[in-house]
């Protein structure tokens, strides 16, 4: 049953369901103006654990473990999990979720791996290889700075492009409604939204080389991915409630704006940034705003989930934005590519 549509998207005959969704969060992002609707706020951002990269598989395994309950389901009901993080070999979901023992397909995207996860496990569900799927990433500030920048003992400057990394993780259970247990889900208040399309995006490249300004390096891809999108789907910016990338920041929003309206797409009015939005740019010294796995991922399941929940909006795209780069390719002088991954999420 081929559901593929343009050269990079995809038209669900049948729309995936976002059964169930969990977010933990950090202390700075509990701070924040979405505070109260993440399902956990840690302590201390050590979460009880020796290093940061424990803490950080910490948020991984609570995360799934959240999700699972409030969806009533258990690991033996899921066929696979997609998951990834920012740190090398993505040592964080491998210490993280293993305990679960669910089948892995790890992924890698940078900052767009909850968009990549979301994607495949839609793929596996609508292909008929699973009734189930999980996706799960995460991002900490402290374990992202020691592995792509300084350690935190350096006490480095950052400069005003420079984005925060989230410390948090969500994950999210997918499915379809002819599954089994399907009114124990609705009974379980899921599901929180259906997804009825994708588009892949592709490596965009503009030779940027300033990792202290990841939202300028990951925009072009944002626009690349919009713009085909758009003729794909044979749609405009206004089709959509609100079009929301993951974590471009202030810097990347701007330019993401001002490269669309050169290709004919006025998006000023509708876009919404997930890294503008978890940090109060006021009270909170993160520069250019949030960024990380986490970040789009954990805005998802607290934010925009719930104003599809709640019918505030109906129809939306969910592009979560990644920057390509690694220590090694940074320190040898390579520019920073970016990609970003487009969803179609409405309300149910």
């Amino acid at each position: 049953m081929n559901q593929g549509l343009g050269r990079a998207s995809i038209r669900l005959k049948e729309p995936v369901y976002i059964l169930n969704s969990a977010s933990i969060v950090g202390t700075k992002e509990g701070q924040g103006p979405l505070g109260l609707l993440f399902d956990k706020v840690g302590e201390d951002d050590m979460f009880g654990c020796a290093t940061w990269e424990e803490a950080e598989s910490s948020l991984q395994k609570e995360a799934v473990g959240m999700a699972l309950e409030k969806a009533g389901l258990v690991p033996e009901n899921i066929s696979f999990i997609f998951a990834g993080d920012l740190l090398g070999q993505s040592i964080a979901t491998s210490f993280g979720i293993s305990s679960y023992e669910i089948p892995l397909l790890g992924v890698y995207g940078a900052c767009s791996t909850c968009g990549e996860a979301l994607t495949l496990g839609v793929m596996s569900i609508a292909g008929g290889f699973a009734d189930r799927a999980a996706c799960v990433t995460s991002s900490h500030f402290a374990s992202a700075e020691k592995e792509f920048r300084f350690p935190l003992e350096y006490g480095n400057q950052r400069p005003l492009s420079a984005s925060w990394t989230v410390t948090g993780s969500a994950a999210f259970l997918l499915g379809n409604e002819t599954a089994a247990g399907a009114a124990k889900i609705r009974d379980n208040g899921g599901p929180r939204a259906k997804i009825t399309g994708m588009t892949v995006g592709k490596i965009v490249d503009y030779g940027l080389k300033d990792s202290m300004n990841m939202g300028a390096c990951m925009a072009p891809a944002a626009a690349s991915t919009l713009e085909r999108h758009f003729i794909d789907f044979n749609s405009q910016p206004d089709d959509y409630d609100r079009i929301i990338t993951g974590d471009l920041g202030k810097v990347g929003q701007t330019a993401l704006v001002d490269l669309l309206k050169e290709r004919g797409y006025d998006i000023s009015s509708l876009h919404m940034d997930c890294g503008i939005e978890i940090y109060d740019a006021e009270s909170q010294d993160t520069h250019a705003g949030g960024s990380g796995c986490g970040c789009s991922a954990v805005t998802l399941s607290a934010y925009i989930l719930k104003q599809l929940e709640e019918k505030n909006w109906k129809k939306v795209l969910f592009l979560p934005t990644g920057a390509l780069l690694s220590k090694t390719s940074f320190n040898e002088g390579k520019s920073v590519p970016g990609i970003a991954h487009c969803l179609i999420l409405e309300a149910v």
